[in-house]
C-alpha cells in the first residue's frame, strides 16, 4: 500500500479529512498528525493527495550538549522524519566553542555561531537570533542548554513553540546552581523540568518533570550526572509530544490530548551508578523508571 492519502473537502473541516484504508500503521501515524495539525490550524500544510510538511525543530544551545546529543538519538530511534513530519533542522550557539556545534556537525545538521558578546545589547542580540532561528522557519524551539536570559518581545515571537529543560524540579531551584542548592536545602528529591518559556526566568508552564533521589553522600558532580541520564529521556519524550500535537499551550496553561497521566512525571526508582561529572556514561541510570500518575 502507498502513502496514506489526507483528502480535504472545502469546508476545511477536520472531520473531512480521512486516511486511506489499509495504510501501514507509519502511514497512517503520519497522515493523521496533518489531521490533528489541521484541526489547530485549518489553513496550514496538509493538502489534497500530498502529506504535510516537515516541520523543523531549531536548537539553540550554549554548551557541551548532550541533550542535543539525546534529541538527535531520538529522531533516528524514533523515525521522527517518518512518523512526525519532524527533525532537527538547526543548532545556533551563542558560544563560538561549544562542542554542540560539532555534535550537530556530525549528524549532518547545519550549525551556527552567534556570539552574544560581539552585539551591542541584548536586543541587538535577540534580533539576530530570531532572524537565525527563522530562516529555518521552525515549528519548535528548545532550549538545550542555553544559558541566557531572553527578553520578553522575544519570548512573546515563540509563545507556545519554545520550550527549555531545567535541571531542577521546578519551581524550586530555578535559575542556576541547581545541584549545589538542592544538596545545600537538604532535600531527597530532585529532578528536571521541561516547560514552554515565558518571560519570567524558569517560570513557564510546566509540561513535565523527571525526579531522582538525592542519596546520602551525593556530591553536586554525583547528583548532576543522576539528573542529566534523567533529562536525557525527558527531553525527547515532551518534544515527541509537543510535536505530535499532544501537548499545547493554551491560554497559559498545558492543554494535553491522549496523554496518559503518567507521562507527565517520571520517578527514578534507583540511584545512577558511577560517580562521573556531568555528561559521562558513568551517570547512566542503573535501573528503570517508575512512572508515577
Amino acid at each position: 500500500m502507498g502513502p496514506a492519502v489526507v483528502q480535504r473537502a472545502a469546508a476545511r473541516k477536520t472531520d473531512d479529512y480521512k486516511v486511506a484504508p489499509g495504510a501501514a500503521f507509519g502511514d497512517r501515524h503520519h497522515a493523521l498528525s496533518c489531521l490533528a495539525r489541521a484541526a489547530r490550524d485549518p489553513g496550514g500544510g496538509c493538502v489534497p493527495g500530498r502529506m504535510a510538511p516537515m516541520r523543523n525543530i531549531v536548537c539553540v544551545i550554549s554548551g557541551r550538549g548532550s541533550n542535543l546529543e539525546a534529541l538527535l538519538r531520538a529522531e533516528r530511534a524514533g523515525r521522527w522524519r517518518e512518523r512526525l513530519d519532524a527533525g532537527v533542522a538547526a543548532v545556533i550557539s551563542n558560544r563560538p566553542q561549544a562542542r554542540g556545534l560539532d555534535v550537530a556537525r556530525e549528524a549532518g545538521v547545519a550549525a551556527q555561531v552567534l556570539d552574544h558578546a560581539r552585539f551591542a545589547s541584548r536586543e541587538e542580540f535577540e534580533r539576530a537570533l530570531a532572524a537565525a532561528i527563522d530562516a529555518h522557519a521552525p515549528s519548535l524551539v528548545v532550549l538545550a542548554g542555553f544559558m541566557r536570559v531572553l527578553g520578553a518581545a522575544f519570548v512573546a515571537r515563540y509563545e507556545g513553540r519554545m520550550i527549555n529543560i531545567h535541571p531542577s524540579l521546578l519551581p524550586a531551584f530555578a535559575g542556576l546552581d541547581t545541584h549545589r542548592r538542592a544538596l545545600a536545602s537538604g532535600t531527597r528529591i530532585h529532578g528536571a523540568t521541561v516547560h514552554f518559556v515565558s518571560p519570567e526566568v524558569d517560570g513557564g508552564a510546566i509540561i513535565a518533570q523527571a525526579a531522582v533521589p538525592v542519596l546520602p553522600g551525593d556530591t553536586e558532580s554525583v547528583l548532576a550526572a543522576r539528573v542529566l541520564a534523567a533529562e536525557h529521556r525527558l527531553l525527547p519524550r515532551v518534544v515527541e509530544l509537543v510535536l505530535d500535537g499532544r501537548v499545547a499551550l493554551r491560554e497559559g496553561r498545558i492543554a494535553a490530548d491522549g496523554v496518559d497521566a503518567a507521562e507527565f512525571l517520571a520517578f527514578e526508582a534507583q540511584p545512577m551508578s558511577g560517580n562521573g561529572p556531568r555528561g559521562q556514561a558513568s551517570g547512566q541510570p542503573a535501573g528503570p523508571m517508575l512512572h508515577v500518575p
